[in-house]
């Protein structure tokens, strides 16, 4: 198969999946090895981009997907939608924070950082998909441990984790683990309010966030 004859298969697959799909799976597919499927895969990122399309080829981590420009998202809200989805209240981003910084952790650990109880929150980040289970802290109780999921890196327009600020270095507790969670709160609301949410394939209830 051709370069131009692939870079169209594989914006036809990801057009038609509607959602991530796996690179193993796309190479599988598309009959190619992992080097040329990630080098047609930049071609067409390129593209959209040079050409300033509707469109973008999001990596997120260990697949593809085809998403919105985030330019125009205000088009497509006004088109799409009937209203304007809530951001994501302050105690959320404070739990989203500590869990994408430190994961995997338990809720107890989020509520020792936080002086507060998080299980309403946490349960809300369950339902949005922005959390999800990893699994169990090998420890009497065994407490469920909590990550970041992909639908996260979607939602702040990242493409891996690597891609979060860094935080400053402390060994520190209390007040200098408050200073550090207040600057994750900050850059992750800087990534809610410039991110790709505005997705054309996105779930219905992927906009409605806790009020």
């Amino acid at each position: 198969m051709e370069i131009k004859e692939l870079e169209s298969a594989l914006e036809g697959v990801l057009f038609a999946a509607g959602e991530p799909v796996p690179v193993e799976r796309l190479c599988l597919g598309l009959e190619v090895d992992r080097p040329t499927l990630d080098a047609v895969a930049q071609q067409l990122m390129d593209k959209y981009s040079y050409e300033r399309r509707g469109i973008r080829l999001l990596r997120l981590e260990t697949s593809y997907q085809l998403c919105s420009a985030p330019e125009y998202a205000d088009y497509i809200r006004k088109t799409l939608e009937s209203r304007k989805p809530a951001r994501l209240s302050q105690p959320a981003l404070e739990v989203l924070a500590v869990i994408a910084y430190y994961q995997p952790v338990t809720r107890a650990y989020v509520d020792q950082v936080r002086g507060v109880d998080s299980s309403y929150t946490v349960g809300l980040l369950l339902e949005r998909e922005l959390i999800e289970e990893a699994g169990r802290l090998a420890v009497p109780g065994r407490p469920v441990l909590f990550r970041t999921t992909k639908n996260f890196l979607r939602s702040f327009g990242l493409s891996s984790l690597e891609e979060l600020p860094e935080l400053p270095n402390s060994s520190q507790e209390g007040s200098q683990m408050t200073l550090e969670l207040e600057a994750a709160v900050a850059r992750l609301r800087e990534e809610e309010n410039g991110s790709q949410t505005e997705e054309a394939d996105a779930r219905p209830d992927a906009g409605k966030e806790e009020t």
